[in-house]
Parts: structure tokens; sequence; C-alpha cells
């Protein structure tokens, strides 16, 4: 109280009337809510014709809409009138039997388009089901006071998408790839695969083991026969198998799937019989071990100590026992060939084996092994079609380089704009 009685009296009179001021002026802006018309500013007007038609070459999830802008979306106004546009949409409720839409739909969505802008692609429906639209131009007074409406509007599923034709192409080119070579080597035309030095050295591994009177011990890795590398893993068996009945030497097959034991006996048993050697076949050497990990782990490292084999093949899926098979056999002076469809473990069987199948080698060798038709052309078309995946990527970064480096030459724009809109489906 004594503060107050030492303010002089206009100065306190002045300070009240500031502070009412100020506080009304607050309440007023707090008041204002977004969307709502503001005090002195002119409405925007309405943009025009909005029309909606059924997105071509869909599967029936997309709408186009366009529009005419607002008369006052012009960038010669400072500032600008129309700040943007609000597209509303409402699905209508669908006819019983008619229609594929989801009742867990959202009924109404609203999109926020910005300014300049005269069109939009609703990628958000569900096929069959019609759609309203409704849209406003947005200033800084609020929504236009006239709304432009389009529908309904139903999305239909088309027999062909136009944005995968470059897809498709590419489909041809390397079916056709196939076929082409298939064909070639139907009629005995000579197919040149690169020469793979691990599967050359099979041969010398099992020779090797003949010589010292020791087995050969292959592992198919240890996952089941829905694996395509476990697949790979018992073709090469079969060559293994038939190289050993030739020289006479003892081939030993643990597995930890009784399918995969069933296949590797059937593989083993083909073997022998295409070598002639049907007597000598013995199925107690391919026997089922464990689905457990290291239990199967335990028993091959076990075999591998008291045996002793001479050569030892691991081909399949393999995870952290890769490095232990490997070392162990190292270590009881065996010579040892692997591959493996894990790009992990394949340093370790790098750095343990005395061969190794890198990559896509454990695929090839199927048909590297055995000439057959069908895998050499399969392997043929494949390799073309990476060699058009090189080509692509290469064309694809020169094109973007140009762009980059001279931006104003509209050439590269488009040919990389065809690229990646239309020949690699980007819409």
């Amino acid at each position: 109280m004594n503060l107050l009685c030492r303010i002089p009296p206009r100065r306190y009179w002045f300070a009240v009337c500031l502070g009412w001021v100020l506080c009304c002026c607050g309440w007023g802006a707090a008041g204002a809510q977004p969307g709502e018309p503001v005090p002195g500013e002119s409405l925007p007007g309405p943009p025009g014709g909005l029309e909606g038609v059924d997105h071509p070459g869909d599967n029936g999830t997309a709408i186009d809409l366009r529009w005419s802008l607002s008369i006052d979306d012009r960038a010669e106004f400072k500032p600008r009138r129309v700040k943007g546009y609000r597209l509303e949409r409402r699905a209508l409720p669908s006819v019983a039997g008619g229609s594929e839409a989801d009742s867990s739909t959202d009924e109404t969505q609203v999109f926020e388009l910005p300014y300049g802008v005269g069109q939009f692609v609703d990628r958000q429906c569900v096929p069959g089901r019609s759609y309203q639209y409704r849209l406003w131009a947005v200033g800084p007074g609020g929504e236009s006071a006239v709304v432009e409406t389009a529908g309904p509007v139903t999305p239909r599923r088309q027999w062909f998408d136009g944005t995968r034709t470059g897809f498709a192409l590419l489909l041809l080119a390397i079916c056709g790839a196939v076929i082409w070579f298939t064909e070639r080597a139907k009629r005995g035309k000579s197919l040149h695969v690169r020469e793979i030095a691990a599967l050359r050295a099979m041969r010398e591994a099992v020779g090797r083991a003949t010589e010292m009177g020791r087995p050969c011990l292959f592992i198919p890795g240890i996952e089941d026969m829905n694996e395509i590398a476990t697949v790979a893993g018992v073709a090469i068996l079969s060559h293994v198998a038939e190289t050993a009945a030739d020289y006479q030497a003892e081939i030993v097959v643990p597995t930890t799937r009784s399918l995969v034991m069933t296949a590797a006996q059937e593989a083993v048993w083909g073997a022998y019989l295409k070598a002639d050697r049907a007597d000598d076949y013995r199925p107690d050497r391919i026997y089922y071990v464990s689905d457990e990990q290291f239990a199967y782990v335990a028993h091959v490292t076990g075999y591998m100590v008291r045996e002793k084999p001479a050569a030892c093949f691991y081909t399949g899926v393999f995870y952290a026992e890769s490095l232990i098979f490997a070392e162990t056999g190292n270590s009881v002076g065996a010579i040892q060939i692997a591959g493996t469809s894990e790009a992990t473990q394949l340093p370790f069987f790098v750095a343990g084996c005395d061969y190794t199948l890198m990559g896509e080698e454990l695929f090839a060798a199927s048909a590297y092994l055995t000439r057959e038709p069908q895998q050499l052309g399969s392997l043929k078309g494949q390799d073309a079609g990476k060699v058009l995946a090189v080509v692509l990527l290469l064309a694809g970064c020169l094109l973007a380089t140009a762009v980059e480096v001279w931006p104003g030459w509209d050439p590269p724009v488009n040919a990389l704009r065809w690229l990646t809109g239309r020949l690699l489906g980007g819409g």
C-alpha cells in the first residue's frame, strides 16, 4: 500500500489503462481460431471446375482430381491471397454386394494442398467404393465462401497396370534370353561357363581321400529342404558321390533334418547307379543326427577328430558352426571345399578352407557340373539379366550426373524421367 501511495496519480491511471488494453488484445488474439475469418481480411476466390476420374491402369486404389486455380492464386499478389487448398473426401455408403469396401475405412479425410497446385492423385481409396470430393481455397481470411464439389467417383481395377510396362519388357527380355540359351544348349551349341576352381578341385579331393584310405565327409548345411541353398548342396552331393563311386571311396553324410537325409540318400543312390557301383552303396553312411544345432556340431566334430576324413565338403546354409567345422577340418589335415548362401559366414570359410564357392557360384555349381541344357540356359539367361541391370544402372548414374552438371539442359532431364518413371515403373 505504501508503494501505491508513492506512484503519482497520473502515472497510476496510465498504467491501469495500458494493462486493460493489453488484456483485451490478448483475449482477442486467443479467441481467433485457425480457419475462422479474420476481421479485415477478404476471403479468396473459389477454385473452379473440380472433376474426378478413375486413375487409369492401376489396381483400383487411386482417383485423379483436377481443378482450375482460384483467381486470387497469382504470384503478383503481395502477400499472396491464397495460402493453399483444402480437399475433403467423403466415402459414400457402399451398396450391399456391389462394393469391395472395407468397413474400417475412414468416412471422411482431409488433404491440405499447397498453392499453385491444380491436380492431385488420391491413392488411399478402396476399389469399388464411391467417393465425393469438396474443395476450398484457403487464404489469410479463411476458406473461400464457395465450395467446388465433384463425384461420386468410383475407382475400378484394370487388367493391366500401365506404369509397369517397363518391367514387363524387361521380364520378356530376360525370359527370352533364358529360352534362347536353353534351345542353343539343346542343339549342341557350346555355352561358355567360367571355370570355378572349387568345383574343379572336388575330383582332386576325392582322389586324395582314396589314396589315403580315409573317408570323405559331406555336410549339406543345417537347414531343411525348403532352403534353396540346401537343394544346391544336395545337387553338389550327387556329383561328389558319383566321383567317390568311381574311385571306390567312402562318403559319409550326417544331416540335421530327416527330409534332407532322405534326399541325400536318393542323390547318392542315383550317383552310385550312374557309376555302375550299386553294390558299393551303403545307406547307413547317410544318417540323421539331431535338429539341435550344437548337438549336431558336437557329433560332426567328434567324428572328424576320431576318423580324420581326408576331404570335407560344406555346402548349404551355415551359421555359427561354420568356423568350428573349418578349424576342426584344418586341424586333422583335410582338404576342405565350402560354399554357402550366408554372406556373413563366407569370411570364415575363406579363412579356414582350401576352396570356397563365392556368392552365386553355389547355385551355378549344378549347371557347371551336369551341363544340362535347362540349367545352362537358366544360368546364361540370368547372366544376361545381370548385364542388362548393370547397363541400366550406369545409364541412370550418367543421366543423373548430367542433370546436376547441366541443370538447364532438357535432354538428360527427359531421359532420366523416362528411365525412372516409365521403364522402371516409377509412375
